[in-house]
């Protein structure tokens, strides 16, 4: 019997190649993470963001002055740290493909928070349903910051729909096209930039000069994601057109630059009537109403809102995975023009 050739070895990876094998496992690994929010949402205890949080505010206790530079500095320390220890983190790993795609996985799980989103929601509409409204107002402060103490079951209802959608940007969306554009450290910077909006981004007499730079920042950081989900709600509603005429009609009324774009697309999606007085504490806004021409939104509605946040989610994934490969591939090209 002739004997058989050995196979030949497998060549390695060029330069030029590894841009795109770099940006297939961090896909790989960004699916994994999404499927493990999908399935496990956030740990109860020792979540990352927390850890981030806790450390946060200790340095904001030495650095918080009522001045709009001493902000910027906390900002840009807090954001800078969080981005340069993952991308030190990145580089460590970056050599070794099942290592890329595990850190991508880790990192993508600890930002995404659509799963627990969901469940919030759809347990204060259980609440409402039941006709449990001291319930439903105890739970409503782990979903948004709204006052619950005068609101009634129709008011929470509302609330719960546009915190949906608000957070179905802030917390899938604009994180994945974070890490579609900068990969892991991209994924991880911008969590820390939106914890630290929810920290100290809002206006309070504390933190009205202290935390303009975050708000600003997490304006910025928002603008592409904000108006990615606009498009995916258009492209996952029942009817995408109502979704679309509403959404390029209010989506600008609102007096966030990006909350508006999200929240308008889903008034438009599910069909009801958003915006309105608001309460904070002892803070009250007036909005433009969202979908003037819609119904009021009901206990329903919240169902309806979860299951539009998870398709939304679910294009968000394909969409910004698509786009970290394709431009990887740009970059590549670019390179060797």
């Amino acid at each position: 019997m002739t004997p058989r050739a050995p196979s030949p070895a497998p060549r390695p990876l060029t330069r030029a190649s590894r841009p795109l094998a770099r940006a297939a496992v961090f896909a790989l690994g960004a699916a994994a993470g999404y499927a493990a929010d999908a399935r496990f949402a956030d740990p109860r205890r020792g979540h990352p963001v927390a850890v981030f949080g806790s450390a946060a505010t200790r340095l904001e206790r030495r650095l918080w002055r009522d001045d709009r530079a001493a902000g910027a500095g906390y900002t840009a320390l807090c954001v800078g740290a969080v981005a340069a220890g993952a991308f030190a983190l990145d580089r460590t790993v970056g050599r070794r493909p099942l290592g890329r795609a595990a850190l991508a996985a880790a990192a993508t799980w600890t930002v995404l928070g659509g799963t627990s989103l969901t469940r919030e929601a759809r347990t204060i509409g259980r609440s409402l349903a039941a006709g449990d409204l001291a319930a439903a107002r105890e739970r409503l402060p782990h979903l948004c910051g709204r006052d619950p103490s005068a609101l009634d079951g129709q008011q929470i209802a509302r609330a719960v729909v546009e915190s949906v959608a608000e957070n179905t940007a802030d917390a899938v969306v604009n994180a994945l096209t974070w890490g579609a554009l900068a990969g892991t450290p991209g994924l991880l910077a911008f969590r820390a930039v939106n914890t630290l909006d929810a920290m100290v981004g809002h206006r309070s007499p504390r933190y009205a000069r202290f935390g303009w730079a975050s708000a600003r920042l997490d304006d910025v950081a928002g603008w592409p994601g904000a108006r990615l989900t606009a498009l995916l709600t258009v492209a996952a509603a029942p009817e995408p057109r109502t979704a679309w005429r509403v959404w390029r009609r209010d989506g600008s009324a609102h007096p966030s630059p990006n909350a508006g774009q999200a929240e308008s697309a889903f008034a438009g999606a599910v069909g009801v009537r958003l915006g309105g007085t608001l309460r904070y504490g002892e803070r009250v806004e007036h909005r433009p109403v969202l979908g003037a021409e819609l119904r009021p939104v009901t206990v329903d509605d919240i169902e309806r809102a979860c299951a539009l946040s998870r398709r939304v989610g679910a294009l968000a994934l394909g969409t910004t995975v698509a786009g970290h490969v394709l431009l990887r591939a740009l970059l590549k090209k670019r390179g060797r023009a």
